[in-house]
């Protein structure tokens, strides 16, 4: 089967793309890593399995691509072009990511919490950048965070949506499976499911913070929240009775603050839980506290002014390049349309500071992405 969906995704994506290896998979799809031949560059293509595309109408699959699709945000992986194989499979296809999957780092050992919090800050920017854009995941997990050059990015977005939106028959009782569940509309891992999701009822970003928080609370305490139960069934069941045993009790270093929004994340109601963006609020709050050095106090307190300035600057450019053009009167220079963030450079000789210098340039990035009009590499 594998062979036969190979040659029938090649045949699709024409002479453009040649596919050069199989990255794995899971019940929604196959993986496959494929050629750019045109840009000489490397692309993730991603279709959809066969026995869940036969539920699927692939012109809806595609709309609802679209609009995952426009997302634009250093800390998502975007979508490229979607299609359809000549069997009826969609597939669409995203940037070739060069690092690991959270899922494998975490294989390796528990995460330092300089680093977990690192991730999770940028987890929750993607999520809060998405959630403005009315644009739900469904399916946060370590298998769609992709880390690379100490950055994390989520990748995914919108395609469990994409899924659960173009089916076009019912389906029967909820799958076994441990990677995916389908009861009612619901799409989903049920390791980091939350508890609307898992009953089927309606699901917004707060789903996301449910997993974002289960996912959390993995990485800081070493375990999930409900490592003792292994099948969907006693999964779900957890998620929606049992209450997580408190962090710090199973993560000490952890600031309480940060804890005390992991367990506020965790709730199972969802009015009882964070915005996306109010994660990211109190992640970086507390981010220059992490190592309790006066050094980083400062870096911090010296970037969010740098923050400030940046996104006053840019709009203040924009204003005026409005104001001289309804003033019909020539601009003494263009307006500014782009900006590219560089990385900063860690110079306090100590390496473990470099996931700070990382999250400066994250951040700075993400407060000139908000700025109306402005493109931001």
């Amino acid at each position: 089967m594998t062979d036969r969906l190979r040659e029938d995704l090649q045949r699709a994506l024409g002479s453009a793309y040649t596919i050069e290896r199989e990255l794995g998979g899971g019940a929604m799809s196959r993986v496959f890593v494929a050629r750019d031949e045109r840009l000489a560059r490397d692309v993730v293509v991603k279709v959809v399995s066969p026995s869940l595309a036969v539920e699927l109408s692939a012109e809806r699959f595609e709309r609802e691509i679209a609009l995952a699709a426009r997302l634009q945000e250093p800390h998502i992986v975007p979508v490229l072009a979607a299609g359809e194989t000549a069997e009826g499979l969609p597939y669409y296809t995203m940037p070739f990511v060069a690092g690991e999957s959270l899922r494998a780092r975490l294989a390796r050992g528990r995460l330092a919490t300089g680093e977990a919090l690192s991730i999770l800050r940028d987890i929750a920017c993607a999520l809060a950048y998405a959630h403005e854009h009315d644009v739900v995941h469904r399916d946060i997990k370590p298998d769609n965070v992709l880390l690379s050059s100490g950055t994390a990015v989520v990748a995914d977005f919108g395609i469990a949506k994409a899924i659960s939106a173009s089916r076009t028959t019912a389906v029967g009782p909820e799958d076994s499976s441990a990677t995916l569940t389908r009861a009612g509309a619901s799409i989903g891992t049920p390791a980091y499911m939350s508890p609307e999701q898992a009953v089927g009822g309606p699901v917004d970003g707060r789903a996301d913070v449910y997993a974002w928080g289960v996912l959390a609370y993995e990485m800081l305490a070493g375990a999930h929240p409900f490592a003792s139960w292994t099948t969907a069934p006693q999964l779900i069941s957890a998620h929606l009775t049992e209450r997580p045993r408190p962090l710090p009790a199973r993560a000490a270093g952890v600031p309480s603050a940060v804890s005390a929004l992991v367990m506020r994340a965790l709730a199972k109601d969802p009015a009882d839980r964070p915005t996306a963006t109010e994660l990211l609020a109190g992640l970086s709050a507390t981010f220059g506290g992490l190592t309790g050095g006066a050094r980083r106090l400062a870096l911090l307190g010296s970037a969010v002014a740098l923050l400030v300035v940046a996104g006053a600057g840019a709009l203040a450019l924009r204003t005026r390049a409005r104001e001289q053009t309804a003033d019909a009167s020539p601009p003494a220079s263009a307006p500014i349309t782009s900006v590219a963030v560089m990385p900063f450079a860690n110079t306090s000789g100590d390496r473990s500071d470099d996931y700070f210098s990382d999250g400066l340039s994250d951040e700075l990035a993400h407060a000139l992405v908000r700025v109306p009009g402005l493109r931001v590499a």
